[in-house]
């Protein structure tokens, strides 16, 4: 069994090198805040996540993976949409 203290070491480490917090609600569900160390940018913050299925090593690669991937994504998103902006006056 893994405790929340192995589980929340094992997420932070797994999106260097970039920061993460993660942090355990009244209810027992996590709080992932993911940023960049040196400008303090809030890359991606998810709560309510469940750690009911978060019981063995590959189960919290697939959450950090499916974060990871949401990242990647949301990076995306936001190029494309910037390139449809209209220009500056």
């Amino acid at each position: 069994m893994i405790t929340r203290l192995e589980l929340r070491h094992l997420i932070e480490c797994g999106f260097l090198p970039l920061s993460c917090s993660c942090t355990v609600n009244p209810d027992g569900s996590l709080m992932i805040k993911i940023f960049d160390p040196i400008t303090g940018c809030v890359e991606l913050l998810v709560t309510g996540v469940s750690t009911a299925s978060l019981v063995s090593s590959q189960a919290i690669a697939s959450l950090i993976d499916e974060l990871s991937s949401e990242m990647v994504a949301r990076k995306i998103a936001f190029r494309v949409m910037r390139q449809f902006e209209p220009a500056s006056l």
